[in-house]
């Protein structure tokens, strides 16, 4: 019987919920508004992962609240190395 998930979705799954977390505690940047993570999309070999976002309010529009959020990125894929037992972190 094939499994109903892959496991490319729940790594994401989980990525998408320590990321969640991250932002909500960890980014402390006044120019941002109320940010979600909405989905992370994994590659089958781990190599990368894409990641959909929405923002609500704040001084910043979307291309400002990304370029934020991608400076910030090494921070986390840092600590998401911390908190999950993977091997390869995308």
């Amino acid at each position: 019987m094939a499994r109903e998930f892959s496991r490319t979705d729940r790594v994401g799954s989980q990525i998408q919920r320590e990321l969640a977390r991250l932002v909500h505690n960890e980014l402390d940047d006044p120019r941002l508004g109320m940010i979600t993570i909405q989905a992370v999309k994994v590659v089958r070999d781990f190599s990368h992962a894409k990641v959909f976002f929405t923002f609500l309010g704040g001084e910043l529009d979307a291309r400002g609240t990304a370029r934020i959020l991608n400076e910030a990125a090494p921070y986390f894929r840092h600590e998401l190395g911390q908190r999950m037992k993977l091997r390869t972190l995308p």
